[in-house]
């Protein structure tokens, strides 16, 4: 039985880890809710001020986010918040990281990521060496703080050392948010982004810092970071394979058909695309790709494989 300390300790961890994934949990709506007006001139601070345009998201998990930061100031209307994003720097910095959400973790769905170190990539490896070609590049799309691509690059260095002095292989990891990017370039990291990692990664790969995991300069040497607007398809990156987990679920249908457009063309032929586990493809980008996995969502382009 846990000592009066330890449940104490264990009830403040679990509330602090809840508060901190309070993605999902609505607050209310601030007083006389967001009027057409109030709205559009929330929207054209963000276009003209962070280049941040909040048309393409779903507007239901749009004001959830902003009465997150209204309630964080004490506005007391929408109007009032709107005033105080026009004067100040700082708060509007605070809303666009507010928007753009950034929880992840290491080998988060750690089935998908067996997947790939069991299958797609001895397949990707494969298709190299059939094709005579010595560059594989693999792209992390809406990266967060860098847990999905270093990952990417843990199962790398753990199972294809081989392959890594065969071929080129590029890890690039893109994502709206400067600050965040830069966050995730130092590779420092909390107990709770590293749960799902198997111990030894740990402990090959990570040395403590206080109460802080440093992940070592060789992994993070793996991961180009670079800032990406995935609605930006002129600066997409030509890849083998597309991470793009757990990003289209904020988006309208209509434009997740454009994301989804956006990345197909960025694919290889026989490139492989893969969908967090709430997302699927939708319309016309159904004919584009074969299903390599449906529980994982895993999918290649243009029903052209060699699996």
């Amino acid at each position: 039985m846990l000592s009066v300390e330890r449940r104490i300790n264990h009830h403040m961890i679990n509330r602090h880890m809840n508060e901190h994934r309070r993605v999902s949990i609505p607050p209310e709506e601030p007083a006389g809710g967001f009027s057409d007006t109030a709205f559009s001139r929330i929207r054209d601070i963000l276009c003209t001020r962070r280049n941040f345009d909040i048309a393409s998201y779903k507007d239901k998990y749009i004001k959830r986010r902003i009465s997150i930061r209204i309630r964080a100031t004490r506005a007391a209307t929408v109007d009032d918040y709107c005033d105080l994003l026009q004067r100040s720097e700082e708060e509007l910095d605070l809303l666009v990281k507010g928007l753009t959400i950034h929880v992840s973790q290491f080998f988060r769905n750690r089935s998908t990521f067996e997947k790939l170190g069991t299958e797609v990539f001895p397949a990707l490896f494969a298709r190299l060496r059939a094709e005579g070609r010595e560059h594989l590049t693999l792209w992390s799309a809406g990266c967060a703080g860098g847990e999905e691509p270093f990952t990417l690059a843990l199962i790398l260095a753990e199972r294809f050392a081989k392959e890594l002095e065969e071929f080129k292989v590029s890890i690039v990891a893109t994502d709206i948010d400067d600050g965040i990017l830069e966050a995730a370039q130092q590779g420092m990291y909390g107990h709770e982004r590293l749960q799902e990692a198997p111990a030894h990664v740990l402990d090959r790969h990570f040395c403590r810092n206080g109460d802080k995991y440093c992940l070592s300069p060789a992994i993070r040497g793996m991961v180009e970071f670079r800032r990406g607007d995935l609605f930006d398809t002129g600066n997409h990156v030509e890849s083998d394979l597309i991470l793009c987990r757990n990003v289209l679920i904020y988006f309208e249908r209509r434009e997740q058909e454009r994301i989804l457009l956006g990345l197909s063309n960025a694919l290889t032929q026989g490139g492989i695309l893969i969908l967090g586990k709430a997302e699927t493809l939708v319309g016309e980008l159904r004919r584009r790709f074969g299903t390599i996995c449906p529980v994982e969502r895993i999918y290649t382009k243009n029903r052209f494989s060699v699996y």
